[in-house]
């Protein structure tokens, strides 16, 4: 598959390039982020022909939203399509700190979780305003979830569900400020959970379906697949685990982990494929998924994850990591055949 092939969101009248450009390292993800870096990342995607550009308040507290806003100011509107977020408003506090949240060079604004009807028309605002735009495509609900707030998660659900969150959403579709409202999420029961209180368009997962995890298969993409809910896949390194680090979900690997990325190693030698390249690959063969997104810090690294993003992989690899159990069974692969010529 070619990253600027479209693929549509079947509930909404938007289609999304199958790769697209995540924004997080342009808000300084670990370290700092040149603007020359961000510009040179951004112009890379842009001359590849990806149209799809995520962000979010989190991301640098506020710096991400302020940097794509300023690249997409000189891009035709009905060019591209834009997603941030809601969940978090961002206040002002000259105690940020370099490092905060693992920001490098956050803004001065500390995040405050609300999911409420005001703080979710109060966060759509106040990103339009940071991104210099009229609308916003998508907009995902950011980190909602029981492992995101553990004992907390009550509150903010209330706040979601009876306390107007979705309303909102709803609202702001219907309005046509948006054409399209989800969940942007790392864990997936909340999204099942969502599922039944709210026609949501799609969902940002990250993480949770990938060539190491695919613990969303069933029930929840089953599910999307059955409702016509568009997936985006976020996260397909596990933190990295699959592009050559031992981070997965933030945190030093555990044993088994390590030893089935290894196996899959293996398989990728066998076969003469970069494990990053059917990282890349895996999630785009669910019949729910439409784009995979993908964030980098320099040019380079993006021009390197295009090319794995659309290398041949050959039919027999998928064949060998199904019958080795290394991915769920269930779980549907990537076919050479739909690769164009």
């Amino acid at each position: 598959m070619r990253a600027k092939t479209f693929r549509r969101l079947p509930r909404a009248d938007l289609a999304l390039t199958a790769m697209g450009l995540g924004c997080s390292q342009m808000g300084g993800l670990y370290r700092a982020t040149t603007p020359k870096e961000a510009a040179g990342v951004f112009e890379a995607a842009w001359e590849a022909g990806l149209r799809y550009f995520d962000t979010a308040p989190f991301y640098g507290y506020t710096r991400s939203e302020h940097r794509l806003g300023m690249l997409l100011a000189d891009c035709p509107r009905a060019a591209y399509v834009l997603s941030s977020k809601v969940g978090r408003l961002m206040r002002p506090d000259a105690s940020v700190a370099p490092g905060d949240d693992g920001w490098a060079t956050p803004y001065p604004f500390r995040p405050f979780y609300d999911y409420s009807y005001g703080g979710v028309m109060r966060s759509f605002e106040d990103s339009l305003q940071r991104l210099g735009v009229s609308r916003i495509d998508v907009l995902y609900v950011h980190d909602i979830g029981r492992f995101t707030h553990g004992g907390q998660h009550e509150h903010y659900w209330d706040q979601l569900t009876s306390g107007g969150g979705f309303r909102a959403l709803d609202e702001l579709r219907r309005g046509g400020n948006v054409s399209a409202v989800g969940l942007g999420v790392n864990e997936s029961e909340v999204v099942v959970d969502s599922l039944g209180e709210f026609d949501l368009d799609c969902v940002m997962l990250a993480g949770r379906y990938t060539l190491l995890d695919q613990s969303s298969l069933s029930p929840l993409l089953d599910e999307c697949t059955r409702r016509g809910v568009g997936v985006v896949t976020a996260g397909v390194f596990n933190s990295g685990i699959l592009a050559g680090n031992n981070k997965f979900n933030y945190e030093d690997a555990p044993a088994d982990v390590v030893a089935r990325v290894g196996a899959l190693r293996a398989a990728c030698a066998e076969f003469g494929v970069p494990i990053q390249a059917a990282a890349l690959q895996f999630p785009m063969a669910h019949a729910a998924v439409v784009s995979c997104v993908v964030g980098t810090r320099t040019a380079d690294q993006l021009i390197q994850n295009l090319d794995w993003f659309e290398q041949s992989i050959p039919d027999a690899f998928w064949d060998a990591v199904r019958e080795r159990r290394l991915i769920d069974p269930a779980a549907p692969v990537p076919s050479s055949g739909d690769m164009p010529c």
